[in-house]
């Protein structure tokens, strides 16, 4: 159980075209949006739906696969690890993210590949 310390596993779709960045070290970084989708019956037996937002991270080789195959709406399948950190805004405002680090993606639903 030791490989589960700080584990996160999500399928979903991506919410917008990933952002690749090439930093001056020429390392390379993909950030992208990631909804997911919880479905269960209210107490008046109706189905709901609830969609959760997740900042997934994606740096090297991974994050080539990522530039390469991942468009807005595609459905794909991520492994990582929970990062909590914070930034001071263009106003000097202090901002918290949590975002997932991604160290596997798994493509999933072949029919909207990049075309």
């Amino acid at each position: 159980m030791s490989t589960l310390k700080n584990k996160v596993q999500l399928i979903g779709n991506i919410g917008q075209e990933p952002i690749i960045t090439v930093l001056e070290s020429g390392k390379k970084v993909a950030r992208l949006s990631m909804a997911t989708n919880e479905n269960y019956k209210n107490s008046k037996g109706e189905r709901q739906t609830d969609t959760y937002w997740h900042n997934i991270i994606a740096w090297g080789k991974t994050a080539d696969v990522i530039e390469k195959y991942v468009v807005k709406g595609k459905e794909i399948a991520v492994e990582g690890k929970l990062i909590s950190r914070s930034y001071k805004d263009k106003e000097g405002v202090t901002r918290y993210v949590t975002e997932v680090v991604v160290n596997e993606v798994l493509l999933l639903a072949a029919n909207n590949d990049r075309q």
